[in-house]
């Protein structure tokens, strides 16, 4: 296999003598300076001060000068293609970077960089395959002296493609995540409606109100997952707005908490602690009330005993201004063993089996960085679970 086809400048050129093969270094191969080559590369050498060393790149970098000749294999290209410098150094670019398209297609054979067509000069990125079916984002550059004429180097870019693996499997992952949680209240909700429909006269009044409670429920669920996604994609995006109101944090507490002894728990399974006076804090409300429910309902669920709340004013954490609002939930129970507290504020992680979709802490971690604070996770007094996070004052700039 040749890198060109017969039309290829330096097709006949004999096959390199050692003594060009690459330094001890092995980064790169020695051209003695002459009419067609500079002594200094565009990447800065050992001839120029403050040159961008290749091997600083964090993508691969392989260069073939004129005759289809490896003269730049830096360190990431090594990395990612697991062939040492050394042995691609003074190799044919096609014997040194063996590529294949998806369909076992050899690239250099397909796209022909110093025979093809004089009016290229670059081939966009796509998947291509190492040796062994290893994917890598490729990219490369036809550099000419003139537009149309001849290839005086093919600059070749490696990207390494485990973020992107990673990203889809994560986005895998939430669409199974999503689709089995939507499908036990949406079958709830089509069977409670099938039944009633075709059986409406059958049923007390009672009943019908049972089964319309838990359609009603189920709905609701559906629409907090919907929710959830919507937050998802704006945090992930950047996007998530902030509508900046006043904020009592003090009586937002206070009516997760009636609400929870409303729905049956017991008022002595919480305590609120406050400390006065705390800044006129401004965020947005229904954001903080999305904090709270989350942080809350994961000390009621997953924890033990008495479920601690105290606020608190703090030092803020953004520059420039003095104070801040501290929210700590704890509780009682095991806590989150050390090993997984890093993962926490992750998609996904479920602290127990008991349910729940694992995405509350990472839309808690958004919205709370989104209005520049932070949140955190440690170990209570009482053993369980420690959830802080801190909220700037963030006044308007027309009441500063």
């Amino acid at each position: 296999m040749s890198v060109g086809t017969s039309s290829a400048p330096g097709a006949d050129t004999p096959e390199r003598p050692p003594a060009n093969r690459p330094a001890a270094d092995g980064r790169d191969a020695p051209h003695a300076p002459g009419p067609d080559t500079p002594a200094r590369d565009d990447f800065g050498g050992s001839d120029a001060s403050g040159g961008l060393d290749p091997d600083d790149l964090p993508d691969g970098l392989v260069v073939a000068d004129e005759h289809g000749y490896v003269v730049r294999f830096n360190a990431a290209a090594e990395r990612i293609t697991a062939v040492p410098a050394a042995e691609a150094l003074g190799e044919r670019l096609d014997k040194a970077l063996p590529l294949e398209d998806l369909e076992g297609r050899r690239w250099w054979q397909l796209t022909d960089p110093y025979g093809g067509l004089a009016v290229r000069t670059r081939q966009p990125e796509r998947n291509l395959l190492l040796p062994g079916g290893r994917e890598v984002l490729v990219t490369a550059r036809y550099v000419r002296d003139v537009p149309g004429g001849a290839v005086r180097r093919v600059v070749v870019s490696l990207r390494d493609t485990e973020a992107r693996r990673r990203t889809e499997r994560s986005h895998a992952e939430l669409i199974a995540t999503v689709a089995h949680e939507l499908r036990s209240p949406l079958t709830s909700v089509k069977g409670f409606t099938a039944t009633l429909l075709a059986k409406w006269s059958r049923f007390t009044d009672d009943q019908k109100r049972l089964m319309l409670e838990t359609v009603d429920a189920d709905a609701d669920r559906v629409t907090r997952l919907i929710a959830e996604l919507l937050d998802i994609s704006r945090i992930d995006s950047g996007r998530l707005e902030v509508r900046r109101q006043p904020v009592d944090m003090g009586a937002a507490v206070g009516r997760h908490i009636q609400a929870y002894v409303a729905a049956g728990q017991p008022a002595d399974r919480f305590l609120l602690r406050l400390e006065q006076p705390l800044p006129a804090l401004w965020a947005d409300p229904d954001k903080v009330d999305q904090v709270l429910s989350n942080l809350i309902e994961n000390a009621v669920r997953h924890g033990e005993g008495t479920v601690t709340i105290d606020i608190t004013p703090v030092e803020s954490p953004r520059e420039g201004e003095e104070t801040g609002t501290s929210v700590v939930v704890s509780d009682e129970g095991a806590g989150i063993p050390e090993e997984s507290m890093n993962r926490v504020f992750t998609r996904f992680w479920r602290g127990s089996k008991r349910g729940g979709t694992g995405l509350g802490l990472y839309i808690v971690k958004g919205i709370v960085e989104a209005h520049g604070g932070t949140v955190t996770v440690g170990r209570a007094p009482g053993g369980g679970a420690e959830f802080r996070f801190t909220l700037p004052v963030a006044a308007p700039a027309y009441l500063a």
